[in-house]
């Protein structure tokens, strides 16, 4: 697919054409170069996503960007996802929190809205789902559901760990003096055994562990795994987190269940925030939660204060909105069965089922 928009007569002289067109491999570097230049950008538009959710999920990359003047003035990462149990859809992005089309300009974040309900049509999936950090249509529905958090970060961990309200800051305070340590981990593999034993706890397939080795692999320093010992040297809490520009993003976790007695992850989270800002960090993104959840009061305690996010969608086919999340009370008892299941089993079945959750 490609669309060639020129200007009106009257305009001709002094506007050029803008073009929307499919990415090429070759592309790669120059997507790259407008993502790190571009104030709308994300960590979730980098390049290397189409690469790990190919490889990882078979979801298949449909992306688009637009050129003029021979030079890239806007993105939109797009995945087609297919699932028996939800469908047919065009996402920006699965697996990404943040998504959605990044310009130097409405006009060309319009047309590449447009090509993307072309690109939609022609798949002929569901439907279209744009996951943006603000509006861009208000003429299609929207789920108002999820939220994230931000802050910024003070170049001095103290005046940081001062400005986090009383109560949160004697829980982290509780896990320094239980003598706990955070270690920086090549590998994922003290991370996953606790992801997968906190999301099986939770009811939810894991994904795969080759899929946090690929993330690791493609992105490098800018993917880090933390780990959180206790007194005895023992993992009790980990995190992945991706870095951006003068971002930190912790994106997963997990913890055993002896991580509460321990304020292992109040502590986790701080370190992350000290090793941050001695890094020169100066923006911490504490990630999406599902508003009045557990993991949206934990973030709230921390004094960061919730913005919505805008994930809009265009329905082909009708219908609502689609509701693919463990809020869905349809899912009760699918989550209460799969805390039943080993933890081996649930590790092995778990990602031919998440991979069309997204």
């Amino acid at each position: 697919m490609e669309v060639d928009v020129s200007p009106c007569a009257s305009a001709a002289r002094t506007k050029p054409r803008t073009r929307i067109r499919p990415f090429e491999r070759e592309d790669a570097e120059r997507w790259e170069a407008f993502v790190a230049r571009s104030g709308q950008a994300t960590f979730f538009h980098r390049i290397g996503w189409r690469e790990v959710i190919q490889d990882i999920f078979r979801h298949r990359a449909c992306h688009l960007l637009a050129e003029r003047e021979g030079e890239i003035v806007g993105v939109l990462p797009l995945f087609e996802m297919k699932s028996l149990l939800f469908g047919r859809a065009l996402v920006s992005s699965p697996f990404c929190v943040y998504g959605g089309p990044v310009a130097d300009d409405i006009e060309t974040e319009r047309l590449l809205i447009d090509a993307a309900v072309e690109v939609a049509r022609s798949r002929e999936v569901d439907h279209l789902e744009l996951r943006n950090r603000s509006p861009k249509r208000d003429d299609w529905p929207r789920q108002d559901l999820y939220v994230t958090f931000t802050t910024e970060l003070e170049s001095d961990p103290e005046a940081n760990l001062l400005a986090v309200p009383r109560k949160q800051r004697a829980m982290v305070r509780k896990g320094i003096k239980h003598g706990l340590k955070s270690e920086l981990d090549a590998s994922v593999d003290r991370f996953f055994r606790l992801y997968a034993d906190n999301v099986h706890r939770h009811g939810t397939p894991p994904l795969p562990k080759r899929y946090f080795a690929r993330l690791k692999a493609v992105f490098g320093d800018c993917c880090e795994v933390l780990t959180v010992l206790d007194p005895r040297g023992e993992p009790v809490s980990g995190v992945l987190s991706f870095y951006f520009k003068n971002q930190v993003l912790p994106y997963y976790a997990g913890d055993t269940p002896q991580a509460r007695d321990f304020a292992a992850n109040d502590f986790k989270y701080w370190e992350l925030m000290r090793r941050a800002c001695e890094r020169g960090i100066r923006i911490f993104d504490y990630g999406r939660s599902k508003r009045d959840t557990g993991s949206f009061a934990f973030k709230k305690n921390w004094g960061f204060e919730p913005s919505p996010l805008f994930y809009e969608f265009h329905l082909l086919k009708g219908g609502a909105v689609p509701a693919n999340n463990p809020l869905n009370p349809k899912y009760r008892t699918l989550i209460a069965v799969w805390r039943r299941l080993p933890l081996r089993v649930a590790n092995a079945l778990g990602p031919h089922i998440v991979r069309g959750l997204g």
